[in-house]
């Protein structure tokens, strides 16, 4: 097949016009089966497609951007701080989420643009990008509030809280996430647990208090719920924690859902001259890069983020097709059966009383 270009010059790109005459069709039926548009017989795409490969053939993105009006970008914001989201190192929750969105979007022809946390002024109102997905967004959330404005649409990673909401998510289990670290806690011996949430509204605190208080009307235990301001980071953890103890000294676990905060749980009960897990076991609900290397080492729960991650771009990708179908959207995506990750700080023999 005959390259594009004269004969001892510089090769030129290809053009979908010497597609369109190495595949012997228009270059509207090359420019339809190369987008997934217009009605081309399954076969003849599959040639035009063969074809471009073999002559090495690119698309022209502006010339895509000024037809079609998509930037072929999307963003990935939240309004969870980094002290909670990330931390100094920017490694954890929101990075493991962005790294494996940002795979499954450039699979799909799409670029992935990362937003720092959202608090009150943002660049989304400036950034040129199709729609977004949201990492847990709170009650009356800023980056929801703003694409909202814009009128992007938008899909949630983690369940919405805010009332008649009608954007799809996906459902990262908050419920079932505390209750398996419950049970955990309760087969390793724990008889006054108390939960460590954060002070704002996003589902993984609303949904963990919920099923704590359902797990202690069923147990017969009080339930001991304190909360800790994100932007406080491990310093916030450890105060609630200390605080916790010097009030409810019989305390014997801790189930810290953020994990900054569980870090700072282990500091505190230390402090007060007890030990982990002997006298107070620690849990906690991500299993990043803080449960991992904390000591000791705590006990997580596997979220399959990865996997959720690709199936809130997938969800937003339906949303943006042009052919109607986002209709027909499914209004969320159930995230993999997550599953505890037991260590160190939650494992002791059970004792009596």
């Amino acid at each position: 097949m005959p390259s594009p270009g004269s004969a001892g010059g510089p090769r030129k790109p290809p053009t979908i016009a010497d597609v369109a005459r190495a595949a012997s069709v228009s270059p509207t039926t090359v420019s339809h089966a190369l987008n997934g548009l217009g009605k081309v017989d399954p076969r003849t795409r599959e040639r035009i497609k063969r074809t471009a490969a073999e002559l090495g053939y690119r698309p022209n993105l502006r010339a895509q951007r000024l037809r079609n009006g998509q930037a072929k970008a999307i963003a990935l914001a939240s309004s969870m701080p980094f002290a909670v989201a990330a931390g100094p190192s920017r490694l954890g929750f929101y990075m493991e989420i962005a790294a494996a969105a940002a795979e499954r979007a450039m699979a799909r022809g799409y670029a992935l643009v990362l937003v720092p946390p959202i608090q009150t002024g943002s660049p989304l109102h400036s950034l040129d990008i199709d729609g977004a997905i949201v990492v847990e967004p709170g009650e009356d959330d800023p980056a929801v509030a703003q694409l909202r404005e814009r009128g992007l649409p938008y899909v949630a990673l983690g369940r919405e809280v805010a009332p008649r909401t009608d954007a799809p998510y996906v459902d990262l289990r908050g419920g079932p996430v505390t209750a398996l670290l419950l049970d955990h806690l309760r087969a390793q011996g724990a008889r006054r647990p108390a939960l460590l949430i954060g002070a704002g509204t996003r589902h993984s605190s609303v949904d963990a208090r919920a099923a704590f208080e359902r797990a202690a009307a069923e147990g017969g235990w009080t339930p001991l719920v304190v909360t800790a301001p994100e932007e406080g980071g491990e310093q916030a953890g450890y105060d609630a924690c200390a605080a916790l103890l010097a009030e409810h000294p019989r305390t014997d676990a801790v189930c810290a859902l953020v994990d900054v905060f569980a870090v700072g749980a282990v500091r505190a009960i230390r402090d007060a001259g007890l030990r982990v897990p002997e006298d107070v076991m620690v849990v906690t609900r991500y299993d990043g890069p803080r449960a991992r290397t904390c000591e000791p080492p705590l006990t997580a729960v596997d979220l399959h983020l990865d996997r959720a991650a690709a199936d809130a771009v997938e969800l937003l990708l339906s949303r943006l097709r042009p052919d109607g179908a986002a209709a027909q959207a499914p209004p969320a995506a159930p995230a993999p059966e997550p599953r505890v990750i037991a260590r160190a700080s939650s494992l002791r023999v059970t004792r009596p009383g």
